[in-house]
């Protein structure tokens, strides 16, 4: 096993952070910087390994405020964003009308005004609503009220 140079460590640390598995790292590793190295090299910079354990800590705490920040700042990610999404579903359905692929090209415009509609969100839209937003307040009445209701109506119309 080559000793690797503090820019792989830090992008094969950063990678596992990222909840990369060690297949895609060393992919990406060889890709990125042209090395090739193994799935058990990969595994010895997970701190959460049993490979791990001997990381230097240096190494740990670059995974661990990797690890959070990748959880906790999704607006980082751009799949993430509403905006982001509808344009690769535009181009997708763009390119699948193109290869007369209309049947997926169909499915993909209904997927998009299922995001647009946020279908695939939790939040509710209240479309009819009282006053302040509130319930809308159900009104009962007697017959013989609706009938002098409609009268005074009927005669405020004749002026």
């Amino acid at each position: 096993m080559a000793a690797l140079k503090g820019e792989v460590k830090a992008f094969i640390v950063q990678s596992l952070a990222c909840f990369d598995t060690p297949t895609q790292v060393v992919e990406a590793v060889k890709k990125e910087f042209g090395l090739t190295i193994t799935r058990q090299q990969v595994e010895s910079h997970d701190p959460t390994k049993a490979n791990g354990k001997g990381l230097a800590q240096k190494w740990v705490d670059m995974f661990n405020v990797t690890r959070d920040r990748f959880q906790n700042e999704i607006s980082d990610i751009p799949i993430a964003n509403k905006a982001y999404r509808l344009r690769a579903l535009d181009r997708m359905a763009t390119k699948t009308e193109g290869m007369k692929n209309f049947a997926l090209a169909s499915q993909l415009i209904e997927q998009a005004a299922k995001e647009v509609g946020d279908a695939y969100t939790n939040k509710h839209k209240f479309e009819h609503s009282g006053p302040n937003g509130g319930p809308i307040e159900k009104v009962t009445m007697s017959k013989d009220d609706y009938k002098a209701a409609r009268r005074e109506m009927l005669e405020d119309d004749d002026c």
